[in-house]
């Protein structure tokens, strides 16, 4: 006997409802059947970094993965070695002491850790500030994690810093997180002393927790800096940091949080429930990463600039104004006054030009009239992607 074909009445959870699918799965896929058809799109969206790691670091991870008693499970608060040696960076680096054993702990990649911070910190219904323009999982996490988003815009005449006035008039009384983002994606702002100190002022005297996500600040950028170098911030702010960025590891997912001992155990009582730990291997090649000279991080800058060269020729080329301070793997770039919008510009420089740029309205609002290019990309093909927007706009 025969059965007919039913259909399961399912829905999808309601939480879903508030979110969609993050752009840049949804737009690749389209690069990617262009591609497919022969169309060679030259991709200046992600900013997945195309170097490789230390090869010191990438020697201990086939060492490391050798070892017949380093496959099992590993410590939920990663193995002391890792822990070690990110204290050590941020002694070195940022001038800040941590305690290995209760102020750090490694994450599964940093994005990991907005979702845990998110859990440890947030209930259903509480309010969580995140900036426009910003990094577009602040707001879809919160949501899915039924917290209430509050937008705060950042303003580019002060430097892409927060319009701290505008603050100081919300009602904040519901608002359980800050999140903020310094040296600032997508608009490479960088951090200054007193712009954390500002944050940290802010943070105390409303009775709010500052997350400051921290990836970028060995990216063209001569003085790295963390916002837990101020007095008091590790009262009441946690930094995310990560491998990704920094040391060329974007697919190794490696990253960590640092903060008081408290705020640390409350995320590690969320973490310990979700995974399992990192495969001991690859915390030991991130320990080794993290020992890099600044020779290492100087010749990483020197491709970086070449590439920055580039990138300002094809803003230039697409008539868009930019601030030639910003630091980071990106540039941030304003469309000119004779574009209706930004994805107008975006769409024809794709289907025209073949080259993809990601328009500034995924961050927020405030970056309706931007677009962001990405250093990720080999000089010869950021050549190529100029000269043909020279031609589309000849």
């Amino acid at each position: 006997m025969r059965k007919e074909n039913q259909a399961y009445n399912v829905s999808p959870a309601d939480r879903l409802g508030g979110v969609s699918e993050y752009y840049f799965s949804r737009k690749l896929k389209e690069v990617a059947r262009m591609n497919a058809e022969g169309m060679d799109v030259i991709s200046l969206g992600i900013g997945s970094p195309d170097m490789p790691p230390s090869g010191r670091a990438i020697e201990t991870l086939c060492q490391a993965a050798r070892d017949a008693d380093g496959h099992g499970y590993q410590p939920y608060v990663g193995i002391d070695e890792l822990r070690q040696a990110f204290a050590r960076w941020y002694k070195r680096w940022y001038g800040v002491e941590l305690d290995p054993r209760t102020e750090i702990q490694p994450l599964i990649g940093s994005k990991e850790g907005i979702l845990h911070v998110t859990l440890a910190f947030v209930n259903p219904g509480e309010q969580v500030l995140v900036p426009n323009p910003g990094y577009p999982t602040y707001t879809s996490l919160s949501r899915l994690l039924g917290a209430e988003v509050v937008s705060y815009d950042l303003l580019s005449a002060d430097g892409w810093a927060p319009d701290f006035d505008a603050l100081e008039r919300m009602d904040l009384s519901r608002v359980k997180l800050m999140w903020t983002n310094y040296p600032n994606m997508p608009t490479g702002a960088n951090a200054t002393r007193e712009l954390y100190e500002r944050l940290v002022d802010f943070a105390r005297r409303k009775g709010i927790v500052v997350v400051n996500d921290n990836p970028y600040s060995f990216i063209l950028n001569d003085h790295p800096l963390s916002i837990l170098s101020v007095d008091g911030a590790k009262e009441c702010c946690v930094e995310l940091n990560s491998m990704s960025k920094s040391h060329n590891m974007p697919g190794w997912r490696i990253g960590m949080l640092a903060s008081n001992a408290e705020f640390v155990q409350w995320v590690l009582k969320v973490k310990s429930n979700i995974d399992s730990g990192m495969f001991r291997a690859m915390q030991l090649a991130a320990a080794e990463a993290l020992e890099a000279d600044e020779e290492w991080y100087d010749g990483n800058n020197r491709v970086y600039r070449g590439r920055r060269r580039l990138a300002g020729a094809i803003m230039d080329a697409l008539g868009c104004t930019y601030d030639d301070r910003q630091v980071g793997m990106f540039l941030w770039g304003k469309i000119p006054d004779s574009c209706a919008d930004v994805e107008e510009l975006t769409e024809r420089v794709l289907h025209q030009a073949r080259v993809f740029v990601t328009p500034g309205f995924i961050f927020g609002t405030g970056g309706a009239r931007y677009i962001r290019l990405s250093l990720c990309c080999k000089d010869e093909r950021l050549a190529e992607a100029l000269e043909r927007i020279k031609r589309i706009n000849a």
